[in-house]
């Protein structure tokens, strides 16, 4: 597929999907949200890819919202079928994704822009980042998960403070408060991210997906993330790379995992 509004490609086992609207500040446009899910979707099937990373084109922005003119027009029921299906198939999809997502955040990550750093697994900021939710100056709230992202990742007071009073926090405050995992210089961030990334590569990626269920299912009250984690655990003892992992450790090599 030729992206009007991503630049796509595949390094290694890293796909790097840029968000390429710079002059918007990378802002979320329809079209760009349904080159996301295409992107992440040849990801997800293409064998060749271990992990993702998600950045902004140029210096300023991460991604610096939605892009607000859309919004225009809608009526209640409009709305919920926008949140709804952009939930479903960008920010949902991604916290689920079976394989490692991080958000190299660069600027601004405002709005949705956070929201999509939110549903990725790892979040790694320039020191000049700037975050913020702030959709109540215009009369709404976060729509795509993150009301309940950035409350299982900061806690109740500190999210319900950053989205009523709207404001903008650092890169500083946002590793202090939990929201990001990791803060660099900017020439770092991509570096950061696919050392990172690199290190996770290396191991089992069934047990990697196995990890990312179970995870994902501590913040879930419909189902009992114990639960859960036992299947995940059970689940790994009839993959083949189980098998040459522990094949590996008792002979003090190093493992060759083939994601079956």
């Amino acid at each position: 597929m030729v992206y009007q509004n991503l630049l796509v490609e595949n390094r290694g086992r890293i796909q790097y999907i840029v968000i390429n609207r710079e002059g918007k500040l990378n802002a979320l446009n329809k079209d760009t949200l349904f080159e996301l899910h295409i992107a992440l979707a040849d990801a997800l099937h293409n064998a060749k890819v271990g992990g993702v990373i998600i950045t902004g084109a140029g210096p300023k922005a991460f991604v610096a919202g939605a892009d607000i003119a859309e919004f225009e027009g809608l009526d209640i029921e409009t709305a919920r079928n926008l949140a709804h299906e952009n939930q479903k198939n960008i920010f949902n999809f991604i916290e689920q994704f079976s394989k490692p997502v991080v958000a190299a955040i660069n600027g601004f990550a405002l709005g949705g822009g956070l929201e999509l750093a939110m549903a990725c697994h790892i979040r790694i900021a320039s020191d000049n980042a700037k975050m913020g939710l702030p959709e109540v100056t215009l009369g709404l709230i976060p729509g795509y998960g993150g009301t309940q992202r950035l409350t299982q990742l900061v806690g109740k007071g500190r999210a319900l403070e950053i989205i009523m009073t709207a404001d903008m926090i650092t890169a500083a405050e946002a590793y202090r408060f939990g929201l990001v995992n990791h803060v660099v210089s900017q020439d770092r961030l991509i570096s950061k991210a696919e050392d990172i990334l690199q290190k996770i590569l290396g191991n089992a990626p069934l047990s990697i997906a196995a990890a990312i269920t179970a995870v994902n299912a501590a913040g879930q009250t419909d189902i009992n993330g114990f639960d859960v984690e036992i299947d995940e655990f059970a689940k790994c003892f009839g993959t083949e790379d189980f098998k040459e992992g522990v094949s590996a450790f008792l002979g003090k090599r190093k493992s060759a995992f083939k994601g079956k």
